[in-house]
Protein backbone atom coordinates (compact mmCIF):
# COMPACT_ATOMS: atom_id res chain seq x y z
CA UNK A 1 0.00 0.00 0.00
CA UNK A 2 0.90 3.52 -0.53
CA UNK A 3 -0.12 5.66 2.52
CA UNK A 4 0.44 9.32 3.18
CA UNK A 5 0.79 10.33 6.85
CA UNK A 6 -0.27 13.98 6.55
CA UNK A 7 1.14 16.02 10.15
CA UNK A 8 0.87 19.54 10.96
CA UNK A 9 4.09 20.14 12.36
CA UNK A 10 7.06 18.98 10.81
CA UNK A 11 8.12 15.98 11.93
CA UNK A 12 11.23 17.07 14.26
CA UNK A 13 8.45 18.86 16.35
CA UNK A 14 8.60 17.49 20.27
CA UNK A 15 5.31 15.56 21.17
CA UNK A 16 3.41 12.44 21.35
CA UNK A 17 2.77 12.79 17.28
CA UNK A 18 6.01 13.15 16.60
CA UNK A 19 7.74 10.76 18.56
CA UNK A 20 5.57 8.26 16.79
CA UNK A 21 4.53 8.65 13.37
CA UNK A 22 8.34 8.28 11.78
CA UNK A 23 8.38 4.97 13.57
CA UNK A 24 5.28 3.74 12.52
CA UNK A 25 6.55 4.48 8.94
CA UNK A 26 9.98 2.69 9.74
CA UNK A 27 8.43 -0.20 10.75
CA UNK A 28 5.79 -0.16 7.61
CA UNK A 29 8.50 0.39 5.33
CA UNK A 30 10.00 -2.80 6.80
CA UNK A 31 7.16 -4.70 5.23
CA UNK A 32 7.12 -3.04 2.15
CA UNK A 33 5.02 -0.64 2.15
CA UNK A 34 5.24 2.94 0.96
CA UNK A 35 4.63 5.49 3.39
CA UNK A 36 5.79 9.18 3.37
CA UNK A 37 5.35 11.63 5.91
CA UNK A 38 4.02 15.70 4.69
CA UNK A 39 3.71 19.05 6.71
CA UNK A 40 3.35 22.54 6.32
CA UNK A 41 6.81 24.57 6.68
CA UNK A 42 6.44 27.14 8.93
CA UNK A 43 7.74 29.38 6.41
CA UNK A 44 4.41 29.03 4.49
CA UNK A 45 2.56 31.92 5.73
CA UNK A 46 -0.75 33.58 3.42
CA UNK A 47 -0.32 31.81 0.40
CA UNK A 48 -3.59 30.34 0.24
CA UNK A 49 -6.59 32.31 -1.03
CA UNK A 50 -9.31 29.78 -2.26
CA UNK A 51 -12.71 30.18 -0.72
CA UNK A 52 -13.65 27.25 1.23
CA UNK A 53 -16.96 26.06 2.66
CA UNK A 54 -17.97 23.55 5.76
CA UNK A 55 -20.57 20.95 5.73
CA UNK A 56 -21.72 21.29 8.47
CA UNK A 57 -21.49 24.84 9.53
CA UNK A 58 -20.57 28.24 8.32
CA UNK A 59 -17.64 29.57 9.32
CA UNK A 60 -18.82 33.13 8.55
CA UNK A 61 -20.66 33.74 11.81
CA UNK A 62 -17.28 33.42 13.80
CA UNK A 63 -14.85 35.44 10.99
CA UNK A 64 -13.18 38.20 12.41
CA UNK A 65 -11.75 36.70 15.80
CA UNK A 66 -7.83 36.63 15.79
CA UNK A 67 -7.64 32.92 15.99
CA UNK A 68 -10.43 31.69 13.95
CA UNK A 69 -9.21 33.76 11.04
CA UNK A 70 -5.46 32.57 11.45
CA UNK A 71 -7.09 28.87 11.41
CA UNK A 72 -9.17 29.44 7.83
CA UNK A 73 -5.91 31.02 6.48
CA UNK A 74 -3.91 28.00 7.58
CA UNK A 75 -6.21 25.70 6.31
CA UNK A 76 -6.04 27.77 3.24
CA UNK A 77 -2.43 27.35 3.17
CA UNK A 78 -2.15 23.61 3.83
CA UNK A 79 -4.73 23.31 1.16
CA UNK A 80 -2.51 25.50 -1.43
CA UNK A 81 0.80 23.71 -0.15
CA UNK A 82 -0.52 20.12 -0.73
CA UNK A 83 -1.79 21.28 -4.56
CA UNK A 84 2.10 22.65 -4.92
CA UNK A 85 3.74 19.36 -3.81
CA UNK A 86 1.17 16.67 -4.16
CA UNK A 87 -0.45 16.87 -7.31
CA UNK A 88 -0.33 14.50 -9.57
CA UNK A 89 0.50 11.95 -7.07
CA UNK A 90 -2.16 8.72 -5.93
CA UNK A 91 -2.36 6.98 -2.35
CA UNK A 92 -4.51 4.28 -1.26
CA UNK A 93 -5.15 5.98 2.18
CA UNK A 94 -4.28 9.48 4.13
CA UNK A 95 -3.77 9.17 7.50
CA UNK A 96 -4.22 12.73 8.89
CA UNK A 97 -3.08 14.03 12.26
CA UNK A 98 -4.42 16.94 12.57
CA UNK A 99 -7.78 18.33 11.66
CA UNK A 100 -6.52 21.01 9.09
CA UNK A 101 -4.54 18.06 6.94
CA UNK A 102 -7.58 15.79 7.12
CA UNK A 103 -10.07 18.38 5.74
CA UNK A 104 -7.70 19.85 3.20
CA UNK A 105 -6.09 16.31 2.49
CA UNK A 106 -10.11 15.28 1.32
CA UNK A 107 -10.38 18.26 -0.57
CA UNK A 108 -7.77 17.78 -2.96
CA UNK A 109 -7.94 14.18 -2.65
CA UNK A 110 -11.79 13.46 -2.57
CA UNK A 111 -11.69 9.85 -3.51
CA UNK A 112 -9.15 9.19 -1.15
CA UNK A 113 -9.98 7.64 2.09
CA UNK A 114 -8.62 9.93 4.73
CA UNK A 115 -8.62 8.53 8.13
CA UNK A 116 -7.88 11.05 11.01
CA UNK A 117 -6.58 10.45 14.20
CA UNK A 118 -7.48 13.66 16.89
CA UNK A 119 -4.11 13.70 19.71
CA UNK A 120 -5.65 16.95 21.50
CA UNK A 121 -7.81 19.57 21.89
CA UNK A 122 -6.65 22.84 20.52
CA UNK A 123 -9.72 24.86 22.01
CA UNK A 124 -9.31 23.45 25.62
CA UNK A 125 -5.52 24.34 25.55
CA UNK A 126 -6.25 28.09 24.81
CA UNK A 127 -8.91 28.18 27.36
CA UNK A 128 -6.71 26.54 29.75
CA UNK A 129 -4.08 29.40 28.81
CA UNK A 130 -6.41 32.19 29.45
CA UNK A 131 -6.62 32.77 25.08
CA UNK A 132 -10.17 32.33 24.66
CA UNK A 133 -13.07 32.37 26.70
CA UNK A 134 -15.18 28.77 27.33
CA UNK A 135 -18.43 29.42 25.12
CA UNK A 136 -17.20 32.09 23.21
CA UNK A 137 -17.23 32.43 19.57
CA UNK A 138 -13.37 31.35 18.87
CA UNK A 139 -14.53 28.20 20.95
CA UNK A 140 -17.38 27.28 19.63
CA UNK A 141 -15.94 27.08 15.76
CA UNK A 142 -13.27 25.32 17.22
CA UNK A 143 -15.38 22.81 18.68
CA UNK A 144 -17.62 22.83 15.45
CA UNK A 145 -14.60 21.47 13.61
CA UNK A 146 -14.89 18.00 14.78
CA UNK A 147 -18.41 17.69 13.90
CA UNK A 148 -17.12 18.77 10.00
CA UNK A 149 -14.34 15.83 10.86
CA UNK A 150 -17.07 13.77 11.07
CA UNK A 151 -18.83 14.37 8.24
CA UNK A 152 -15.94 14.51 5.72
CA UNK A 153 -13.57 11.67 6.91
CA UNK A 154 -13.96 8.19 6.23
CA UNK A 155 -12.68 7.26 10.02
CA UNK A 156 -12.05 9.13 13.11
CA UNK A 157 -9.48 7.99 15.75
CA UNK A 158 -8.18 9.08 18.69
CA UNK A 159 -5.72 8.28 21.94
CA UNK A 160 -7.74 7.87 24.83
CA UNK A 161 -11.21 6.40 25.79
CA UNK A 162 -11.33 10.12 27.94
CA UNK A 163 -10.99 11.99 24.86
CA UNK A 164 -13.04 9.89 22.78
CA UNK A 165 -15.89 11.23 25.08
CA UNK A 166 -14.90 14.36 25.04
CA UNK A 167 -14.94 14.17 21.40
CA UNK A 168 -18.09 12.38 21.23
CA UNK A 169 -20.39 15.60 22.98
CA UNK A 170 -19.67 17.09 19.54
CA UNK A 171 -20.89 14.27 17.45
CA UNK A 172 -24.05 12.58 15.53
CA UNK A 173 -22.29 9.23 16.00
CA UNK A 174 -19.81 9.27 18.76
CA UNK A 175 -19.47 5.48 19.17
CA UNK A 176 -17.97 5.24 15.31
CA UNK A 177 -14.86 6.87 17.02
CA UNK A 178 -11.76 4.54 17.43
CA UNK A 179 -9.79 4.42 20.62
CA UNK A 180 -6.06 3.67 19.61
CA UNK A 181 -3.31 4.79 22.32
CA UNK A 182 -0.13 5.78 21.12
CA UNK A 183 2.70 3.28 20.69
CA UNK A 184 6.40 4.14 21.39
CA UNK A 185 9.62 1.98 20.08
CA UNK A 186 11.22 0.41 23.78
CA UNK A 187 14.55 0.84 21.49
CA UNK A 188 14.38 4.14 22.16
CA UNK A 189 14.03 3.92 26.06
CA UNK A 190 16.90 2.45 28.28
CA UNK A 191 16.58 2.47 31.63
CA UNK A 192 20.14 3.22 33.41
CA UNK A 193 20.76 1.65 36.41
CA UNK A 194 21.86 4.59 39.40
CA UNK A 195 21.43 5.56 43.08
CA UNK A 196 20.87 9.39 43.22
CA UNK A 197 21.54 10.45 46.91
CA UNK A 198 18.56 13.45 46.23
CA UNK A 199 15.97 12.70 44.76
CA UNK A 200 15.91 13.67 40.96
CA UNK A 201 12.27 15.24 39.89
CA UNK A 202 11.79 15.18 36.49
CA UNK A 203 9.20 17.23 33.68
CA UNK A 204 8.85 17.29 30.45
CA UNK A 205 6.23 19.53 28.70
CA UNK A 206 5.99 23.06 26.95
CA UNK A 207 5.67 25.96 29.64
CA UNK A 208 2.04 27.18 29.45
CA UNK A 209 -0.60 27.46 31.74
CA UNK A 210 -2.31 24.00 30.82
CA UNK A 211 0.59 21.91 31.94
CA UNK A 212 0.16 22.83 35.57
CA UNK A 213 3.60 23.97 36.50
CA UNK A 214 2.87 26.35 38.81
CA UNK A 215 1.17 23.60 41.17
CA UNK A 216 4.47 21.75 40.80
CA UNK A 217 6.54 24.68 41.99
CA UNK A 218 4.13 24.98 44.70
CA UNK A 219 4.10 22.01 45.78
CA UNK A 220 7.55 21.75 46.04
CA UNK A 221 8.14 25.03 47.59
CA UNK A 222 6.07 22.81 50.18
CA UNK A 223 8.71 19.76 49.90
CA UNK A 224 11.18 22.25 50.97
CA UNK A 225 9.37 23.67 53.65
CA UNK A 226 9.25 19.60 55.22
CA UNK A 227 13.03 19.48 54.93
CA UNK A 228 12.94 17.11 52.50
CA UNK A 229 15.82 17.61 49.44
CA UNK A 230 15.07 16.98 45.89
CA UNK A 231 16.13 18.59 42.52
CA UNK A 232 13.59 19.50 39.94
CA UNK A 233 14.43 19.33 36.14
CA UNK A 234 12.07 21.18 34.19
CA UNK A 235 12.84 20.35 30.45
CA UNK A 236 10.76 22.15 27.87
CA UNK A 237 10.33 25.63 26.46
CA UNK A 238 6.84 28.51 25.95
CA UNK A 239 5.88 31.41 27.06
CA UNK A 240 5.46 31.78 30.37
CA UNK A 241 8.63 30.85 31.61
CA UNK A 242 9.98 33.57 32.73
CA UNK A 243 6.91 33.75 34.64
CA UNK A 244 7.73 30.12 35.92
CA UNK A 245 11.20 31.34 37.18
CA UNK A 246 9.93 34.06 38.83
CA UNK A 247 7.88 32.35 40.58
CA UNK A 248 10.52 29.93 41.89
CA UNK A 249 12.26 32.42 43.18
CA UNK A 250 9.64 33.92 45.04
CA UNK A 251 8.76 30.43 46.57
CA UNK A 252 12.57 30.14 47.70
CA UNK A 253 13.05 27.02 45.47
CA UNK A 254 15.21 28.53 42.18
CA UNK A 255 18.20 27.19 43.62
CA UNK A 256 16.72 23.40 43.83
CA UNK A 257 15.21 23.50 40.47
CA UNK A 258 17.11 23.58 36.94
CA UNK A 259 15.16 25.28 33.55
CA UNK A 260 16.58 23.52 30.62
CA UNK A 261 14.60 25.17 27.85
CA UNK A 262 13.89 23.10 24.67
CA UNK A 263 15.46 19.69 24.18
CA UNK A 264 14.37 17.32 21.15
CA UNK A 265 15.55 13.61 22.42
CA UNK A 266 14.53 14.28 26.53
CA UNK A 267 14.83 10.67 26.51
CA UNK A 268 18.13 10.19 26.16
CA UNK A 269 18.16 12.56 29.73
CA UNK A 270 15.31 10.95 31.71
CA UNK A 271 16.82 7.80 32.41
CA UNK A 272 18.94 9.71 34.89
CA UNK A 273 16.30 10.59 36.86
CA UNK A 274 14.01 9.15 39.42
CA UNK A 275 10.41 10.38 39.73
CA UNK A 276 8.12 12.23 36.19
CA UNK A 277 5.73 14.48 37.39
CA UNK A 278 3.37 16.47 35.47
CA UNK A 279 0.26 18.06 37.06
CA UNK A 280 -1.91 18.61 33.96
CA UNK A 281 -4.40 20.64 34.13
CA UNK A 282 -6.08 18.62 30.74
CA UNK A 283 -4.93 16.05 28.71
CA UNK A 284 -5.75 13.95 25.88
CA UNK A 285 -3.20 11.21 25.94
CA UNK A 286 0.29 12.38 28.33
CA UNK A 287 2.60 10.85 25.90
CA UNK A 288 5.61 11.58 28.08
CA UNK A 289 4.30 9.58 31.15
CA UNK A 290 4.49 6.59 28.51
CA UNK A 291 7.93 7.75 27.71
CA UNK A 292 8.76 8.28 31.20
CA UNK A 293 7.41 4.98 32.21
CA UNK A 294 9.57 3.00 29.62
CA UNK A 295 12.93 4.79 31.30
CA UNK A 296 11.74 3.11 34.21
CA UNK A 297 10.62 6.76 36.25
CA UNK A 298 8.20 6.57 38.86
CA UNK A 299 5.05 8.13 37.89
CA UNK A 300 2.98 11.53 39.34
CA UNK A 301 0.26 12.95 37.40
CA UNK A 302 -3.37 14.64 37.63
CA UNK A 303 -6.44 12.45 37.74
CA UNK A 304 -7.88 13.81 34.16
CA UNK A 305 -7.85 12.91 30.52
CA UNK A 306 -5.21 9.61 29.43
CA UNK A 307 -2.80 10.10 31.99
CA UNK A 308 -5.54 8.81 34.33
CA UNK A 309 -5.96 5.64 31.49
CA UNK A 310 -2.19 5.43 32.10
CA UNK A 311 -1.61 5.35 35.62
CA UNK A 312 -3.55 2.46 38.09
CA UNK A 313 -3.41 4.98 41.25
CA UNK A 314 -0.74 3.12 43.85
CA UNK A 315 -0.04 0.56 41.69
CA UNK A 316 2.36 2.06 38.48
CA UNK A 317 2.24 5.47 39.75
CA UNK A 318 0.42 8.26 41.98
CA UNK A 319 -2.31 10.28 41.34
CA UNK A 320 -3.52 13.52 42.42
CA UNK A 321 -6.48 16.09 41.74
CA UNK A 322 -5.75 18.80 39.51
CA UNK A 323 -5.01 22.33 41.30
CA UNK A 324 -3.75 20.88 44.52
CA UNK A 325 0.07 21.56 45.17
CA UNK A 326 -0.78 20.18 48.93
CA UNK A 327 -1.88 16.95 47.29
CA UNK A 328 0.70 17.04 45.11
CA UNK A 329 3.52 17.65 47.82
CA UNK A 330 2.15 15.03 49.23
CA UNK A 331 2.46 12.35 46.60
CA UNK A 332 6.24 14.04 45.91
CA UNK A 333 6.88 13.33 49.77
CA UNK A 334 5.34 9.65 49.49
CA UNK A 335 7.75 8.69 46.20
CA UNK A 336 10.90 10.76 47.51
CA UNK A 337 10.74 9.16 51.12
CA UNK A 338 9.92 5.80 50.02
CA UNK A 339 12.49 4.49 47.57
CA UNK A 340 11.31 0.37 47.28
CA UNK A 341 7.94 1.73 46.89
CA UNK A 342 8.79 4.09 44.20
CA UNK A 343 11.23 1.70 42.35
CA UNK A 344 8.09 -1.18 42.48
CA UNK A 345 5.66 1.79 40.70
CA UNK A 346 8.09 2.49 38.36
CA UNK A 347 8.69 -1.62 37.57
CA UNK A 348 4.90 -1.31 37.25
CA UNK A 349 4.64 1.14 35.02
CA UNK A 350 7.68 -0.16 32.68
CA UNK A 351 5.82 -3.77 32.43
CA UNK A 352 2.61 -1.68 31.45
CA UNK A 353 3.88 0.51 29.23
CA UNK A 354 5.88 -2.70 27.25
CA UNK A 355 2.64 -4.30 27.02
CA UNK A 356 -0.13 -1.70 26.69
CA UNK A 357 1.71 1.09 24.78
CA UNK A 358 4.08 -0.71 22.55
CA UNK A 359 4.88 0.30 18.82
CA UNK A 360 4.10 -3.32 17.85
CA UNK A 361 0.32 -3.28 18.95
CA UNK A 362 0.14 0.29 16.89
CA UNK A 363 1.38 -0.99 14.14
CA UNK A 364 -0.92 -3.93 14.37
CA UNK A 365 -4.00 -2.13 14.16
CA UNK A 366 -3.18 0.44 12.17
CA UNK A 367 -2.38 -2.31 9.33
CA UNK A 368 -6.23 -4.03 10.43
CA UNK A 369 -7.71 -0.40 9.74
CA UNK A 370 -5.55 0.46 6.66
CA UNK A 371 -6.22 -2.75 4.74
CA UNK A 372 -9.73 -2.33 5.43
CA UNK A 373 -10.24 1.56 3.91
CA UNK A 374 -7.49 0.83 1.61
CA UNK A 375 -8.67 -1.92 -0.74
CA UNK A 376 -5.75 -1.56 -3.31
CA UNK A 377 -3.57 -4.33 -1.15
CA UNK A 378 -3.65 -7.57 0.61
CA UNK A 379 -2.14 -10.06 3.03
CA UNK A 380 -0.20 -11.53 0.71
CA UNK A 381 1.24 -8.08 -1.50
CA UNK A 382 1.54 -6.33 2.35
CA UNK A 383 4.48 -8.94 2.76
CA UNK A 384 4.79 -10.62 6.32
CA UNK A 385 2.20 -10.21 8.73
CA UNK A 386 5.24 -9.74 11.51
CA UNK A 387 5.79 -5.52 11.75
CA UNK A 388 9.28 -6.87 13.55
CA UNK A 389 9.73 -8.86 10.23
CA UNK A 390 12.69 -7.30 7.52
Amino acid sequence: MNILQALFFPPEQPGGVSSMVPYVRERFRKIGWEMELFSLPKRIRNKGHEEIEFETFDWRAYAGHAIVDKYLQTYKDYIWWTKLRLTGQKFDLIHAHHPIAAMAMKRVFPDTPVLMTVHSSYERELVLNGRIAEGGPEHRFLTSIYGELESRTDLLMTVSRSFASYLGTYMKNPERITVIPNGYDEKRFKPISHDNAVAQLVTVCRLVPAKGLDILLKACAELRARNRPFVLHIIGDGPIRQDLEGLAQRLGIYDDTIFYGYMLHPEELMPFFDVFVLPSRAEAFGSVFAEAALCLLALVGTDVGGIAEQIDNGVNGLLVPPDDPAALADALDTVISDPHFRYEMARAAWNKAKKTYSLNRVIGELKRIYLSYGGAADLTAAGSDNPEDG
